[in-house]
């Protein structure tokens, strides 16, 4: 919400060396980077956090070998407003990412706003990003145009193309025709024209996407950058966006018994980030940092192919009807999972109460690399390193959560969190699992929990109560003061335009743009012009 300005622990840093009590953290070089982003996981899918989850021994292992953040949020609790806040630490009022990119979007994430993968660059990182982008894939907002040297994975979400084995959804989805006489099958939420393109850099490499095989293609892929990287001897920062658990879910066959298709799926993603702790701690135990979290909660529409919740239920909706999970504001669509492993640095077995965001990502990374913050913009996330190597537990005081496809308007601030009380100026709007979406609802004076006593979200303090009045005064000092401050910043606009030319197609004369196999010449990813493999 503002600059943030010269980092405490850059003051303390002198007195601290004096004091011979800095030495034992110091960084003698660059650390690694790993962020693991997993796609729309509940903060209950973490057996650590959940002990009714048995489905994520490598997840529990990480936890037990680093620092779990149980008061954890996403920016946004959709796609696309996520990532770009991830990525450039600052919230979509601010970066112009209010909604989710289609895959016919001429436009991403603006080209003014810098990314984390361009400062660390510019920094001397090797930078790659595996997985889902879903900030716009047309001309120069490619990945290998925002400071990836490297990309290998879908453009956007991989339900927004079909495939020839869809996997579980709900509704189910047919699979990609295969021949123009086919006849086509309309489904409501389902893509049946164009299939699911799978990239590598600029180069469609297979459409439709063999979604059985991607778990495992993203993780050789990510053991390979690391391996590259390190045998150029440069430090690296791999961003790995999952498509776990996102529907279409594919798990591998058949499930377990008792574990269903979400459980066998889940188990996949676990084994998934097993694989690449592994290829990080084979460079040697402290020299890479990972973290992984999520960049929404469950998408409850999808019933039992939707994530687990643990206690944070948003009973005062579900009392109402409609979701409290993803594209809401309650606690259940954007409080998810976060764990961060460094040995040597980040201590083991601990659990942090401290009120932390995906925003804080950007700022962190870059401090730690020695890098410096852009200028001439404001930061929503915060500089963390000293929660993260447990001097402190002090997070957040303030943090705005907002629309992301529910009542109200896209990217609004929808409510705000003020130490353990939640404000809400918005709710309603979301579809759950019976078809309800609860009543669009203002709030003036605002819905105000305490999260302490009801983190349930079911009981909002009765406005005459001694509570309510003493707290609302500061929570609305806060809104008010976080609107002016972005009123008063460089913000950014994207661009949502759409055109059926930006959509990846391998091979034009085919149904459905098929194609296996690389299409076409292998191009420099700075290079503008894309046209070989996008539809005309």
């Amino acid at each position: 919400m503002r600059t943030p300005p010269l980092s405490p622990w850059a003051v303390l840093m002198p007195t601290l060396l004096l004091m011979g009590l800095w030495a034992p953290c110091v960084v003698s070089r660059q650390p690694n980077f790993i962020v693991i982003l997993a796609d729309d996981v509940g903060w209950g899918d973490l057996g650590a956090n959940w002990a009714e989850t048995k489905e994520t021994p490598h997840l529990d292992q990480l936890a037990a070998e680093g620092t779990r953040f149980v008061d954890f949020h996403s920016a946004a609790s959709t796609c696309s407003p996520s990532r770009a806040s991830l990525l450039t630490g600052r919230l979509g009022l601010r970066n112009g990412v209010t909604h989710n990119f289609a895959i016919s979007s001429l436009g991403g994430l603006p080209r003014n706003e810098t990314t984390l993968a361009e400062v660390l660059r510019e920094a001397g990182y090797s930078t790659g990003a595996i997985g889902k982008w879903h900030l716009g894939h047309h001309g120069q907002h490619h990945p290998n145009s925002r400071g990836f040297d490297y990309y290998f994975g879908i453009p956007y979400s991989h339900d927004m193309g079909c495939t020839d084995t869809p996997g579980y959804n709900l509704p189910p989805c047919p699979p990609c025709p295969r021949h123009s006489t086919t006849a086509r099958v309309e489904r409501k939420d389902c893509y049946t024209e164009v299939a699911l393109p799978l990239l590598e850099n600029t180069t469609i490499i297979q459409q439709p996407v063999e979604l059985g095989s991607l778990a495992r293609r993203y993780a050789e892929e990510a053991e390979r950058f690391i391996q590259r990287a390190s045998a150029k001897g440069q430090p690296f920062f791999l961003y790995l966006a999952l498509a776990h658990m996102h529907v279409p879910l594919v798990p591998p066959p058949p499930p377990a018994p008792g574990r269903g298709v979400y459980g066998a799926s889940l188990g996949e993603m676990d084994a998934l980030v097993g694989r690449v702790k592994e290829a990080a701690d084979s460079l040697g135990r402290g020299s890479t940092l990972l973290w992984f979290t999520g960049d929404n909660g469950p998408w409850a529409q999808k019933c039992e192919l939707a994530g687990r919740l643990g206690p944070f239920v948003g009973a005062w909706q579900r009392q109402r009807g409609g979701s409290s999970a993803k594209q809401t504001t309650w606690e259940g669509g954007h409080r998810v999972p976060a764990l961060v492993y460094w040995p040597g640095r980040v201590p083991a077995s601990r659990t942090s109460q401290a009120l932390l965001s995906i925003l804080d990502i950007f700022p962190t990374l870059v401090a730690l690399a020695g890098a410096a913050l852009p200028p001439n913009r404001r930061f929503d996330g915060l500089d963390v390193s000293p929660v993260l190597f447990g001097w402190s537990d002090v997070g957040h005081k303030v943090l705005l959560h907002p629309n992301s496809g529910a009542a109200g308007k896209a990217g609004e601030i929808a409510a705000l969190r003020l130490a353990q009380y939640k404000a809400f100026y918005t709710t309603g709007g979301a579809l759950a699992c019976d078809g309800s979406t609860g009543p669009a609802q203002q709030h003036h004076p605002p819905l105000i929990f305490n999260l302490d006593r009801d983190m349930q979200e079911q009981e909002p303090l009765d406005v005459a109560s001694r509570e309510y009045q003493a707290v609302l005064p500061a929570i609305s000092r806060a809104y008010a003061h976080a609107l002016q401050d972005i009123a008063a910043d460089n913000v950014s606009v994207a661009d949502y335009s759409q055109d059926p030319a930006a959509i990846p197609c391998c091979n034009v004369q085919h149904v459905g743009c098929r194609c296996h196999g690389a299409h076409g010449a292998t191009r420099d990813p700075h290079v503008e012009s894309r046209t070989p493999w996008l539809c005309p």
